[in-house]
């Protein structure tokens, strides 16, 4: 066995200070210094793009074939989009997510001069003054609207206050950690895979583990919007692990126990060798795990290779029930996570021909083509030589 003991109280304490964090796509800064200082406590010099996706390496014997570890920092939200005479504001959302989810959800409006509370409320939402018209309300953006907890009666009072199109609305997180391991917040999508991303680097630390190649700890900051990994990765990667969610849902094969590989998103399958690899690595080491595909889905690695990323991607998830909603997760698959990251990381590299960018064929992969053997039993044997 290669994987390593997970600190899960580490874990679960940096995942909670993390949801407290407000970071929609577009108003990220906080929980970057914040992951920065971990990944520094950790040991770890850090590198930022302009716009702050971090780039942490932790060396290997070698630099050329490295390989990527990669989860998301930003979450879902909103924007202000028009300030109404009623003295409400008109949101728009910041990723997709339905506004049935927004109902009734506590949430912050950050301006130039502070920030006010409010709630994202149902254009009708007194049964007392609307009757059943409140439960006859269509679900859509257009159909909600922000009150600010401030004197705010009309369009000039919200000027006054400072309130202008275009701030970013943060959705109160109300995490649950219970004692049967569950826990229930909104943004576990993906805070919860950059908990799991910072306990596996503290067991590598703690056990001082040498790497084959360079280990790059990336973490990009709008992922929600489609943008990604597209601009963090450097020539030497040559695969690249993305942790984020995988939804438990009817006709999907995900799990909130374990390690779901996704073996294909909307953009089509991930690498054949490398989940493969992850596959037999879950076996080897006794991690439960399954795969799953899922439909209408993307994450970091799509966003990678559509910038022209020539990287090996795979997609490693923790089950997540009503993704994008009212979340919840359980604590094993965050540990059988970071188990598997571990036992990957100090895996050998089989690929050799990885460490170059370009090179000839010798040495490419092979994939399974021959007719599979049939064990039949015995009597099924008897029965088709006697037909």
């Amino acid at each position: 066995m290669s994987r390593l003991a997970i600190d899960h109280e580490y874990l679960l304490s940096v995942l909670e200070k993390m949801l407290h964090i407000p970071s929609p796509t577009g108003f990220t800064d906080s929980i970057v210094r914040f992951v920065t200082s971990e990944l520094e406590r950790h040991g770890l010099t850090v590198e930022m793009t302009r716009r702050g996706a971090i780039r942490a390496i932790r060396p290997g014997k070698r630099e050329a074939g490295a390989r990527a570890i990669v989860s998301h920092l930003d979450t879902l939200g909103a924007q202000v989009k028009y300030l109404k005479d009623n003295g409400r504001l008109e949101v728009v959302s910041i990723g997709h997510w339905s506004a049935r989810f927004a109902e009734g959800a506590r949430a912050e409006v950050f301006t130039e001069s502070g920030s006010y509370r409010g709630t994202i409320l149902p254009l009708k939402a007194s049964g007392h003054t609307y009757n059943d018209e409140v439960d006859k309300m269509p679900i859509g953006w257009e159909n909600v609207e922000f009150r600010i907890d401030a004197l705010a009666r009309d369009k000039a009072d919200i000027e006054r206050l400072g309130i202008e199109i275009g701030d970013i609305i943060a959705i109160d997180p109300q995490p649950e950690f219970l004692d049967n391991g569950f826990i229930v917040s909104r943004h576990l999508d993906n805070k919860a895979g950059v908990a799991v991303m910072l306990a596996a680097l503290k067991a590598l630390q703690d056990e001082e583990v040498e790497t084959p190649v360079d280990i790059h700890f990336l973490f990009t900051i709008a992922e929600e919007v489609g943008v990604g990994a597209s601009s963090v990765l450097t020539h030497n990667i040559a695969s690249m692990i993305t942790v984020d969610n995988g939804t438990t849902a009817p006709g999907q094969n995900s799990d909130e126990f374990g390690v779901t590989i996704g073996m294909a998103d909307q953009t089509g399958p991930f690498d054949y060798h490398l989940a493969k690899k992850l596959a037999s690595l879950c076996r080897e080491n006794e991690i439960r795990y399954q795969k799953d595909i899922f439909k209408y889905y993307r994450s970091d690695s799509a966003s990678a290779i559509e910038a022209g990323a020539d990287v090996r991607t795979a997609l490693i998830t923790f089950g997540v029930d009503a993704s994008h909603g009212y979340e919840r997760i359980h604590t094993h698959a965050l540990r059988s996570l970071a188990e598997l990251i571990t036992a990957y990381v100090v895996s050998p590299v089989m690929i050799k021909r990885d460490f170059k960018e370009t090179s000839g064929v010798k040495g490419f992969t092979r994939q399974p083509t021959g007719e599979a053997e049939q064990d039949l039993s015995p009597d099924i044997e008897d029965k088709e030589l006697s037909e």
